[in-house]
């Protein structure tokens, strides 16, 4: 299925004892629904208060209903910030996770001397003007297959800090009437990340370092020499989960029917 959800009053994507979760709300839908209980499995695994545009999920159930019943009907059981967009009839052997082929991210980012009531969950306010031109720079050192280890404080199941980055830039030239204001000098900034897939934290922690370096706290050396160091955590804080957004999965075929 493809799903879209507002992160903010959730735990993660990722069942946790007692806390609100994505995947406890969709499997209580599909309980609800279907009658039997069923595992829901993610594409990408989306942290505490990180929101989807296009979040590819599968669970197995015993249903010759058509898709779009389906659809409405988990609709109906879910919560408001949680709504499923389609669903597809897959092969039995897929796998939402092993056969994707890459995860696009993007960070949103208010750079504004003011807050916006409109942009308080989706975007990070930064006060002070970035250089936007240093930031894009430094996302051509992201491009390829890199070890990312010191955008991370944690191993996940693979264990291996390599990741391979298909696409990262930034984009400042779009404008959201919601979220920014030419009169008042307000800017949105969007980091845009494409990768096979991410480290836990990856993202958020390449956001952190590339808002120091728009803010001339590091130079674009400081940042090349953060990366190849390699080490754990090196890059420091993380950008707030607010401004980050899963907007697609990639897979090699259609889904399905």
């Amino acid at each position: 299925m493809l799903i879209e959800y507002e992160g903010t009053q959730y735990h993660g994507f990722q069942w946790q004892v007692g806390l609100p979760t994505i995947q406890s709300e969709l499997e209580q839908a599909i309980r609800r629904f279907c009658g039997q209980s069923s595992r829901v499995m993610a594409a990408s695994r989306t942290d505490a208060g990180v929101h989807a545009k296009g979040q590819v999920v599968s669970f197995w159930a015993k249903s010759t209903l058509d898709t779009m019943t389906i659809v409405k009907a988990l609709n109906y059981y879910l919560p408001g910030d949680i709504v499923v967009k389609a669903a597809y009839r897959t092969r039995d052997d897929f796998n939402v996770r092993r056969d994707a082929l890459s995860r696009e991210y993007h960070y949103y980012i208010l750079n504004s001397n003011t807050r916006s009531p409109f942009s308080q969950r989706y975007a990070l306010l930064v006060t002070k003007t970035l250089d936007i031109q240093a930031m894009k720079e430094a996302c051509q050192l992201l491009l390829g297959e890199r070890d990312f280890a010191s955008f991370t404080s944690s191993l996940d199941d693979s264990r291996s800090t390599l990741r391979t980055v298909y696409e990262a830039g930034i984009d400042d030239d779009l404008t959201c009437p919601l979220f920014s204001n030419e009169r008042n000098k307000e800017r949105l900034v969007i980091f845009r990340i494409v990768a096979n897939s991410f480290l836990p934290h990856q993202i958020r922690s390449i956001v952190g370092l590339l808002i120091r370096l728009g803010l001339n706290k590091i130079g674009i050396e400081d940042f090349h020499d953060i990366m190849e160091a390699r080490s754990l955590g090196l890059a420091g804080p993380v950008a707030p989960a607010c401004g980050l957004c899963l907007m697609n999965v990639n897979y090699p075929a259609p889904l399905g029917s």
